[in-house]
């Protein structure tokens, strides 16, 4: 899976590029990569995703694996996650 890592404002979101890459079990996949000793290590993962209504729209998930309704960091990053290449895999 490719992803982007960034931070902002002492939170730190993983984000998927989900017109290019396809996450499955995003609940799963939150708790994994979320894990600051066996995973990448974040607050939460951020899946950018094809929109009917606008260009894209974000499925924010927890470190939990919970559902987030909003996040202002995450929020305020988006725009580097789909403009940036994603070189991790």
């Amino acid at each position: 899976m490719k992803f982007t890592k960034m931070q902002g404002a002492g939170n730190d979101y993983i984000y998927v590029n989900c017109f290019e890459e396809k996450v499955s079990d995003p609940e799963s996949a939150a708790v994994k990569v979320s894990d600051r000793h066996f995973g990448i290590g974040s607050d939460g993962l951020v899946l950018i995703e094809p929109s009917d209504k606008a260009d894209f729209k974000m499925d924010i998930y927890n470190a939990d694996g919970s559902r987030a309704k909003m996040c202002g960091n995450a929020g305020g990053d988006h725009r580097n996650a789909l403009h940036r290449p994603q070189t991790h895999r």
